[in-house]
């Protein structure tokens, strides 16, 4: 019997052009010869849709599709992902289809309620196994969560003696996330005691990316057959002998492709062709200038450079340098004169008070303007350029560096973004070397240093990973090592930033534990962790 891995990137919502995609790959695995093509979780809707299931018309529109996508299918069996509606209630579920019927259905029965997860929010749990029969093998239906739990389907369908496990999944990504679920699904092929093929959802929705590697695991444990990240792919198995084994990828080259992959869908999806970045010469705007000309291709990408005083003559020669290196369009349009007329403007009202934070807000403020003027007027998407670092600090501008539609270094700590930067310089040497070896500045005043305001960020990093990341308390992160009086302020600056992401543009989630979804902080909150 021969087996389809149907990788695909719907699009949350498109049930049309999702039901478009499922049939063409379907017939696409139809003609390789396979018995039975395996489609993620939710393909038909897209994963997640989120509050769009409040909705009765989408549900409804989402059944009709199925009813309507399954009346074509001859000659294969396929297995869909979609939600189902019964007595109420309503159903993460995967239709069984052959001979131009849905012949049987099965009820996603774990529903995971952490990090980005909030099925049980729509979802009731399914509560029967499935197991079907194509040319005399047996073969389990789970979805995604079902797998994880090793006293939860895994063990029942053991007990049935099935040859194969089909798992429709959309396990969104995050460092690690990769190794950690083949890990997994080996383990729990031995404990079935059959092969798992586990197919995942690739592509970007809002925050997310699913990175694919869709893979058959054999009862021995052994990954026999393993398709590429970030790309849809049709992937087939024998339950025999072993297939493709697409390699993978190395730890920068993963996040880095993961980057590009949310950046391209977001701006895709979202009706954008073009993008609009302001170059300031320093590295984080460099690394989104070139993931954006990696996702997008040149002739889209649009960097602006928007001196005042402060700025250095270097910094205007690295963005004009690493602009000609991309092929990108460049553009310089200086703002002193505005930034002259707003603090003339003001200085009545300010008589007697010292300059300080307020003027470099200003300038940061009118080049988020400026930007989006020509976002607005070309319709290009801005890019914003800040890193997980400044913005768990608060170390950005609100309406100024932190305006834009998509922030795609928001979930990369800034000791990340320099070695990304040094990788993609592995493919081509488009970053140029000073921009990577200066000390990282604002330049909003003279002489001004990112350090001036901020631990190192090799510490910063730790800190931030620490107290972010894995909940510890100040307390724990002193006795690791690090000094009470920068561990102390670094937690007041995430705590008292709440407000400011809040109000920033949503960015690819890339660590285990991003700012939205992942972490959800009151604004107001008087809680002091210690």
């Amino acid at each position: 019997m021969k087996i389809a891995l149907a990788q695909i990137n719907p699009t949350v919502g498109d049930i049309a052009g999702n039901a478009k995609k499922i049939l063409a790959w379907i017939a696409r695995a139809k003609d390789q010869g396979a018995d039975v093509v395996v489609f993620p979780e939710m393909a038909l809707t897209g994963y997640p849709p989120e509050d769009l299931l409040h909705k009765p018309a989408f549900i409804a529109a989402n059944r009709t599709a199925l009813t309507q996508l399954s009346r074509t299918i001859t000659g294969i069996t396929a297995v869909v992902g979609f939600v189902d509606s019964k007595d109420g209630h309503l159903f993460n579920a995967a239709a069984v289809i052959k001979n131009k019927r849905i012949s049987s259905v099965y009820h996603k029965m774990l529903l995971p309620n952490y990090g980005v997860f909030d099925e049980k929010r729509y979802f009731s749990p399914g509560k029967k196994l499935l197991v079907i029969t194509v040319k005399g093998v047996k073969i389990g239906i789970m979805i995604c969560e079902d797998m994880w739990d090793n006293d939860g389907p895994i063990f029942a369908y053991r007990r049935n003696n099935i040859h194969a496990l089909l798992v429709l999944n959309a396990s969104p990504y995050h460092q690690g996330k990769i190794r950690e679920r083949e890990k997994l699904v080996a383990a729990q092929a031995k404990r079935a005691g059959g092969h798992i093929v586990y197919v995942n959802a690739v592509g970007g929705q809002d925050e997310l990316v699913f990175d694919g590697y869709s893979m058959v695991a054999d009862s021995a444990g052994t990954i026999v057959a393993r398709a590429p990240a970030f790309t849809e792919s049709l992937l087939f198995t024998d339950l025999v002998s072993q297939s493709t084994i697409a390699p993978l990828l190395k730890p920068q080259q993963e996040v880095y492709e993961a980057l590009v992959c949310g950046l391209r869908d977001y701006v895709h999806k979202n009706g954008f062709k073009d993008v609009v970045i302001g170059l300031s010469g320093g590295i984080d705007s460099a690394l989104v200038a070139t993931l954006a000309v990696d996702a997008l291709g040149k002739e889209c990408v649009h960097g602006v450079f928007l001196p005042t005083r402060y700025s250095a003559n270097a910094s205007r020669e690295d963005a004009e340098q690493l602009a000609h290196r991309l092929g990108i369009d460049f553009m310089v349009i200086p703002i002193d004169n505005l930034f002259t007329a707003y603090t003339s403007l003001l200085e009545p009202i300010f008589s007697g008070m010292k300059p300080n934070i307020t003027e470099e807000n200003l300038q940061a403020r009118i080049r988020g303007t400026i930007l989006m003027a020509l976002s607005n007027k070309f319709n290009w998407l801005l890019l914003t350029t800040g890193n997980k670092s400044e913005m768990s600090t608060g170390y950005a501008t609100l309406y100024g560096d932190m305006a834009g539609g998509f922030a795609v270094l928001k979930d990369v700590p800034k000791m990340l973004v320099y070695a990304l930067s040094a990788y993609r310089n592995t493919l081509a040497a488009d970053i140029p070397r000073r921009t990577i070896s200066k000390a990282p500045t604002a330049e909003l005043r003279l002489n001004q240093k990112d350090s001036d305001s901020l631990p190192p960020y090799p510490v910063l990093d730790k800190i931030l990973e620490e107290y972010i990341e894995k909940d510890r308390s100040p307390s724990d992160i002193i006795r690791k090592g690090i000094a009470a009086k920068i561990v102390k302020k670094t937690a007041r600056l995430v705590d008292g930033s709440e407000y400011k992401r809040r109000q920033s543009p949503p960015g690819v989630k890339i660590t285990p534990k991003a700012f939205g979804k992942d972490r959800r902080m009151p604004i107001t909150n008087r809680y002091v962790s210690s």
